[in-house]
């Protein structure tokens, strides 16, 4: 459906856009003012999205929310959501970042089992990071140390 609307051959309100990036309202909305960004390159998620272009959206996502807190709209706080796979809800498989105001009582909640982690687990989980970071030869993936704050 996004590679349509990017397309111009489906429906869509659109706030801005560019050439990189469509911002579109969400018709399944959390609230109302509920934005879409979308590259306009189909990519299903993070993995097949060049930098570039994530970058892109995140920015067009930062602004998207400034100018929801300056549109009028209902909006005391603005949530930035992106879900990469199944497990994380990833509904329409075609990258997109949520931006969406938030007020009290708007409903919109997440549920999780939060909790604490041993110090030793969090460095094992640090080092499973970096190495993730080194199989994606990132520059600085060799920076860092267990209990490294400026890491």
């Amino acid at each position: 459906m996004f590679c349509a609307i990017v397309r111009g051959e489906a429906e869509a309100s659109v706030p801005y856009a560019d050439d990189r990036v469509m911002v579109i309202m969400d018709i399944g909305l959390v609230t109302p003012g509920h934005l879409l960004v979308v590259p306009r390159v189909h990519a299903v998620g993070l993995e097949d999205l060049d930098e570039e272009t994530s970058t892109h959206v995140w920015r067009i996502g930062h602004r998207m929310g400034r100018a929801l807190r300056r549109s009028g709209l209902r909006c005391a706080g603005v949530n930035l959501f992106l879900a990469d796979g199944e497990a994380a809800f990833q509904e329409v498989f075609h990258f997109h970042l949520h931006v969406f105001p938030r007020f009290e009582g708007d409903g919109f909640r997440i549920a999780a089992e939060w909790g604490t982690r041993a110090r030793d687990l969090l460095d094992q989980e640090a080092r499973a990071v970096r190495s993730g970071l080194q199989e994606l030869e990132f520059p600085s993936a060799e920076k860092g140390s267990d209990h490294d704050l400026s890491a």
